[in-house]
């Protein structure tokens, strides 16, 4: 399609490129997400966030993992792969045998066989490794979990342990806790052999005694400590090799025979290296230099270029070119030069000599594995730190050399190689070096696609770029070294816990923190406290991780870090449940919430310890005293630490001597005792709901009293209950009880402005009618005037009403005293008012066969 000419835009596509050039319509990439992992450390459920740092809490039901399997030989063969150093690239090294090793050899098959342990001891270089190699080949049958190789090199009993558990059983994402891993290790049986072992004494009977069913075989250097008196365990020394055998292992890292004049000098090396073979293999790597030196193909290569940059394309028809050039072989296209022989110093110290005539990618590759004091970076990195695409290769050519060893699944500088660099000005911008590959550990550490068992194989040169960063006088560049400390401790130390190597987590976190305290990084000083906390509890220091997560919490809460602070908060409240701090009291004789219950909404709950073989509980009503089970600390300092609420009960005083409060109370209850409580509340109600109707609605004894019967007469200056009694009508004015029509009632009912209402009984037994109504002075809110149905029975007899305290509460109106056609009566009555919008008219009546005002007085009075 042309683009200056678009063609149709029928099908709908024709904004498409133009919202492709503005930007719209392109999906944005997606966020990277952080690497969590859960995993399972004894009994604690533990998820590494590199976010807001770990958590940890009790294994949930139904997530515990699945036991532990043993491997098949399939599995543990690609694990020993794992662990074997990967072959470099490059030109390959000589095969060279083992030479003079024969006896020893016999003697450990034969202790290994025998399910007896070994300690093989020899200096550095003097072939411990090979040694190691050769045996643990003989003695691959010997045990049903077969050989196990493990490295020493800064490895502590209990994580060569772990690592031992890790090679022979398969359980993923599960560290098993001290207890479970020395259950475990009984059962495994396997040769296991340890090189570079770094530890003995005590430390070393506590690894033999956690697996007796294995039998060790464990490699260590001179200035190891020796194991215990106690230890069940054999000595054998390893020596140096004799001049026969140095001289024909120097034959084979040539590739060719030697000449009178490089065997004398190899007699000569002999006797200064005390026969250690990793000195003839150095010097065997010389030799071929030197060769390479005086025969190269001119008319292929006249200035050398190719050679400098990837090593010879073939040493074997370089040593076969050699050994013709000295045979006297005349060939046009071979240049003979003179080159000398090392001088015996440079023999026996050849380290600077070797790097010398390397390419300039190995060179950069020394440079950097000395500036990470000895470590040397995995092979894939190389192209990235040197700036070479083919700096892989440099690696291959180092260890043909001998200057390097492997040390488990990586290579370091052999022994006495960073002396001799340092002493040759190797260590030149070591600093720099250093941090570029720090800088480069830290973007590579947290990148998605970085699994953590690839992070874990690494974690030695990470921890070397690390450390070396740390240390320096506070200049700016030692700021920023130390800034990028910081990024790669954050990177890398979730990592290592992802991959179950603890070691190297602790150590990177400690290195973190350090780094972060020089800079000033009070987030992420936080942040690394936070994490030595939760890894002090999946060790069983409580105290420790009292320590750490409280600094933690103290720094986020002064940067009001609301995650990180709860995060920690919860990792605190667990090792207050752990070690059994803020118990409750026991109360015998109430009831208390079940400490497996509704988890509370504030403060702490009793729940047992996870670290107990039998859980505890809480005291039952009439039942044994058990110990109360540990309360965590509350998530939040506003709520002061209470026992559990009762359901019933008087209130007990807490631990401080303070009675709890309602609040309290309510808050540090479970839900089920809300829900009692709000009953209760409610009942509470509901009866003084009752009772308050009760007393306001009158005398519940006589219900009839606010009825005026012929035994009582109706009051006419008040009554007894706070409500002004009623004057009766002037002259002149009339009644407003008047309905201008007969009416009957037994009783007085409510009159309101313009209506007519009943009035009693006349003296003369007939019903009286009232006289003409009477206007009220205010408005009131009664109903239209209607008129009353005559009772059913004119006359009924009750009680003198008692008088009582409580006065109703006043009507919305007050009518104005009426005046009746009949005589008042001189007492007025002390009826109480029935419940109406308006107070009843108190007209003047008299009723049959009533008393005087002196009898109802003192009938009035008794009742009282």
């Amino acid at each position: 399609m042309d683009p200056i000419n678009p063609g149709s835009e029928e099908y709908g596509h024709e904004t498409e490129g133009e919202e492709a050039r503005q930007g719209r319509g392109v999906p944005a990439p997606a966020p990277t997400r952080a690497r969590v992992v859960r995993l399972v450390s004894g009994e604690l459920l533990l998820t590494v966030n590199p976010v807001d740092g770990s958590e940890i809490e009790p294994c949930p039901p139904g997530q515990e993992p699945a036991a532990p399997r043993p491997r098949t030989p399939d599995e543990r063969a690609e694990a020993a792969r794992a662990a074997a150093p990967p072959v470099p690239p490059g030109p390959a090294a000589p095969e060279l045998p083992l030479l003079e090793r024969h006896e020893e050899r016999e003697r450990l098959i034969g202790i290994l066989g025998g399910g007896r342990s070994a300690r093989l001891t020899g200096a550095p270089g003097s072939g411990r490794t090979a040694l190691l190699d050769a045996v643990a080949a003989d003695c691959a049958g010997l045990a049903p979990d077969g050989v196990v190789r493990l490295s020493g090199h800064h490895r502590t009993p209990t994580e060569l342990l772990h690592e031992l558990f890790t090679a022979v059983r398969y359980a993923p994402g599960h560290r098993p806790d001290r207890d479970t891993l020395l259950d475990r290790a009984r059962d495994i049986g396997a040769v296991v052999v340890v090189d570079d072992l770094e530890f003995g004494g005590a430390a070393l009977d506590e690894l033999l005694a956690a697996a007796p069913e294995c039998a060790f075989l464990l490699a260590a250097g001179p200035d190891t400590p020796a194991p215990s008196a106690d230890a069940h365990i054999e000595e054998i020394l390893l020596a140096g090799l004799g001049r026969a055998a140095a001289l024909k292992l120097l034959e084979s890292a040539v590739g060719r025979p030697l000449t009178d004049e490089e065997a004398n000098w190899a007699g000569d090396l002999w006797f200064e290296s005390e026969g250690l073979p990793l000195r003839f293999v150095q010097a065997g790597a010389l030799l071929r230099q030197r060769d390479r030196l005086r025969v190269t193909p001119a008319e292929f290569d006249a200035f050398g270029a190719l050679e400098e940059a990837f090593g010879p394309a073939d040493p074997a028809a370089a040593a076969a070119a050699a050994a013709a050039a000295f045979d006297g072989v005349d060939d046009s296209d071979v240049e003979l030069r003179e080159i000398p022989l090392p001088s015996l110093g440079e023999g026996a110290a050849p380290a600077a000599l070797l790097a010398s005539r390397l390419s300039r990618s190995a060179q950069t590759a020394l440079r950097f594995a000395v500036a990470l004091g000895g470590e040397v970076p995995h092979q894939a990195h190389l192209p990235a730190l040197v700036g070479d695409t083919h700096a892989d290769a440099a690696l291959g050519e180092l260890v043909a050399c001998g200057l390097l060893s492997p040390v488990g699944p990586r290579y370091r500088l052999a022994t006495g190689v960073l002396t001799q660099l340092l002493a040759h000005g190797y260590e030149h911008e070591a600093a720099d070096r250093a941090h570029t590959v720090a800088q480069h550990y830290a973007w590579w550490a947290a990148h998605p696609s970085v699994t953590p068992e690839r992070a874990a194989a690494e974690s030695d040169a990470l921890l070397a770029a690390l450390t070396t960063l740390i240390p320096g006088a506070g200049a700016a560049t030692d700021a920023e070294h130390r800034t990028t400390a910081v990024l790669l401790a954050r990177a890398a130390a979730p990592a290592f816990a992802a991959g179950l190597h603890w070691g190297a987590w602790e150590r990177a976190l400690r290195a973190g923190q350090e780094a972060a305290r020089l800079t000033g990084d009070v987030a992420e000083e936080a942040y690394f406290h936070h994490e030595l906390g939760v890894l002090a509890i999946c060790a069983g220091n409580l105290e420790r991780a009292r320590a750490e997560l409280e600094a933690s919490i103290a720094m986020r809460g002064v940067l009001a870090d609301k995650r990180g602070t709860v995060a920690g908060r919860r990792a605190l409240a667990l090792v207050a449940d752990l070690s059994g701090e803020h118990a409750a009291a026991p109360l015998p004789e109430e009831p208390v919430s079940p400490p497996r219950g509704t988890p509370a909404l504030r403060g702490p709950a009793a729940r047992p310890a996870l670290m107990s073989k039998e859980p505890l509980t809480a005291p039952l009503p009439g039942g044994p005293v058990r110990t109360p089970a540990a309360a965590p600390v509350p998530a939040f300092p506003d709520f002061p630490d209470e026992g559990p609420t009762l359901v019933a009960g008087p209130a007990t005083a807490g631990s401080d001597g303070r009675r709890p409060g309602l609040k309290g109370g309510i808050l540090s209850g479970a839900r089920r005792n809300l829900v009692a409580v709000g009953a209760g509340a409610l009942l509470v109600a509901v009866l003084g709901t009752v009772v308050t109707l009760g007393a306001t609605s009158g005398n519940g004894e006589n219900p009839a009293t606010d009825r005026v019967t012929s035994d009582s007469t109706s009051s006419e200056s008040g009554t007894d209950d706070g409500l002004d009694g009623e004057e009766p009508p002037a002259e002149g004015e009339a009644d407003p009880a008047q309905t201008g029509e007969a009416t009957h009632s037994d009783s007085p009912s409510p009159s309101g402005s313009g209506s007519a209402s009943p009035s009693g009984p006349t003296s003369s037994g007939t019903p009286g009618t009232s006289g003409t109504p009477s206007s009220s002075d205010s408005p009131t809110t009664t109903a239209p005037p209607t008129t009353t149905a005559p009772p059913t029975s004119p006359r009924t007899t009750t009680r003198p009403p008692r008088p009582t305290s409580s006065s109703p509460k006043p009507t919305t109106s007050s009518p104005k005293p009426t005046t009746s056609s009949a005589t008042p009566s001189p007492e007025p009555s002390t009826t109480a008012p029935t419940e109406s919008t308006t107070p009843p008219t108190t007209g003047e009546t008299t009723t049959l066969g009533a008393p005087s005002a002196s009898e109802t007085s003192a009938g009035a009075e008794p009742s009282a």
